[in-house]
């Protein structure tokens, strides 16, 4: 952390020398007869006090009752109102906030908060990957996963042991069972969340997120509803 908070000074520094009277510049385009510019903006060096580098873990509210069972729906949340809190609370007011989806079936993106294009995304995305027909969400019949042949799993030595590192004892019948009882009919949900990804990261200047006027950062829950995590990290200065 100490080598990274350095590269950053270090970074910051020479960005100083080179500006080194300007908090922000304006450079014209290629045509000065053009009425659109790029603004860029440096901290003033006085502004910038103590290096901060946390990690956070935030719950997101779920959309539903959390005694609800979950039914493989697909859930867009906008999650800009408790990350911009968080960041509120960290002080950070230059440097980076990353936010990275702590699940294999919810994705992270930042686009456009509304309704109907929530529902448009939920329809592309059940037809690129469309439900196994033994899932509880099925549309259709002819549709099957490998990853969903749950009596074929775990297939290997270092699947065994992730089951085993995360409480799940699969050597013993009776486990086995149970887990394979409790594991959903869900490959489409991950195949889903790849193609979305799992994280974005937003500058940070003079404490406010660097979002576009219809930016939201949203969390897409594909394998929902249930209680969802992100974690979010800030760096920067304080």
């Amino acid at each position: 952390m100490r080598l990274l908070l350095w590269l950053m000074a270090t970074a910051t520094a020479s960005a100083f020398s080179l500006f080194p009277s300007s908090r922000t510049t304006t450079t014209l385009s290629a045509s000065s007869s053009s009425s659109s510019a790029s603004q860029t903006t440096f901290p003033k060096p006085e502004s910038l006090t103590k290096p901060i580098c946390e990690y956070h873990v935030l719950t997101i509210p779920m959309p539903v009752s959390p005694n609800f069972q979950p039914q493989q729906e697909i859930h867009v949340i906008d999650v800009t109102p408790i990350i911009q809190k968080l960041l509120e609370q960290t002080g950070l007011q230059h440097g980076l906030l990353t936010v990275t989806s702590r699940h294999t079936t919810t994705g992270i993106t930042i686009n456009e908060q509304e309704s109907r294009l929530a529902r448009d995304l939920q329809e592309w995305l059940l037809q690129l990957a469309p439900p196994d027909e033994r899932s509880v969400a099925a549309r259709q019949t002819g549709v099957r996963y490998q990853h969903n042949d749950l009596d074929q799993r775990p297939e290997s030595a270092a699947e065994e042991q992730r089951c085993l590192e995360n409480g799940w004892n699969i050597h013993d019948p009776v486990q086995l069972a149970a887990w394979r009882a409790q594991e959903p009919i869900n490959a489409h949900s991950h195949l889903a969340a790849m193609l979305l990804g799992s994280t974005e990261s937003i500058p940070v200047v003079e404490g406010k997120l660097t979002l576009g006027s219809w930016q939201s950062i949203l969390l897409v829950d594909l394998d929902g509803p249930r209680e969802r995590t992100v974690g979010v990290q800030v760096m920067g200065y304080l």
